[in-house]
């Protein structure tokens, strides 16, 4: 967009893999690279496109690849889980990054040390993360106004895009329940905001009820008024979503995972995860992890 809005050649672009054969992404769309990493040419910036789910093991010819490119200079960056490699490759010790809110927690789980934020994008020196979706518009628009006459060009081609406003560094990620619902219940929010930090203890109605200075019953209402659930369907919501999390993403063993999450045994972790997903937790991991590439 920004060439064409420049009515010249910029920027240039390629795509590269590990052996510069043909691949998929997620969806199904086959992709044709320019180049493998052996043969990658001179770039100014390389960009990680993450994959989901995170594979468990990430090669280490891949990570000394990175390594090199890095000590060529180019500058680096991250799309929504590409911040894994990045860590993984020691790249970003020093750094702010961010990546999806969904894979947050196990990456700060991996990399206690590295400076996350749930913002949309980083631009931090010469690294550059972002959520996925679609910030890397954002964050690439951002970076194209760093350049040379950038804020013209960036506000053209985001018009093409009809993009209504270039989001900022200052842009967080996650619409949080208070968006959703409005500032007109703090009670309701504060409780949800409880739910979501006792995921392993889950709080039964009464203690929460009690935290937010409210009945049982006056709670129930807000939760059925404005979630159309209760606040135990709510809990075992957030619940499931983060074992499934745990579930897809690492190779932690079924039965820690449930302890992780609130689920007193195995057995009940099971029923509730069937239910939601319409088949168990661990079927649906080895179906996973049988997927080719």
């Amino acid at each position: 967009m920004v060439n064409r809005c420049d009515h010249g050649v910029r920027y240039h672009w390629h795509t590269i893999s590990v052996d510069g054969q043909l691949t998929r992404s997620s969806n199904g769309v086959a992709v044709q690279p320019d180049f493998s990493m052996a043969d990658t040419p001179q770039l100014d910036a390389l960009f990680v496109c993450g994959s989901n789910p995170i594979p468990p093991r990430i090669e280490r010819a891949h990570l000394h690849w990175l390594r090199d490119m890095a000590h060529r200079g180019t500058a680096l960056g991250g799309i929504c889980t590409g911040s894994f490699w990045l860590a993984k490759a020691g790249l970003l010790d020093g750094y702010r990054c961010t990546l999806h809110w969904e894979d947050a927690s196990r990456f700060l789980a991996d990399f206690p040390k590295i400076a996350v934020s749930t913002r949309l994008y980083e631009i931090d020196r010469d690294r550059y993360t972002c959520s996925g979706g679609i910030a890397p518009v954002d964050m690439m628009l951002n970076l194209i106004r760093r350049q040379a006459d950038g804020d013209e060009l960036a506000a053209m081609a985001a018009e093409l895009m009809v993009c209504e406003r270039i989001r900022s560094t200052g842009d967080t990620q996650r619409v949080p329940l208070r968006q959703r619902i409005g500032t007109g219940q703090p009670k309701l929010i504060e409780a949800a905001a409880l739910i979501e930090s006792n995921l392993e203890e889950p709080l039964s109605v009464d203690e929460l009820a009690r935290h937010v200075n409210l009945s049982a019953r006056q709670l129930e209402r807000l939760f059925n008024e404005y979630l159309q659930c209760t606040p135990g369907a709510y809990c075992l919501e957030l619940r499931l979503a983060r074992a499934r999390q745990l579930m897809l993403g690492t190779g932690e063993a079924i039965i820690n995972i449930a302890a992780a999450c609130g689920f007193a045994s195995v057995a009940h972790f099971t029923r509730r995860y069937r239910e939601q997903f319409g088949i168990p937790p661990g079927a649906e991991r080895r179906a996973m992890n049988a997927r080719p590439g």
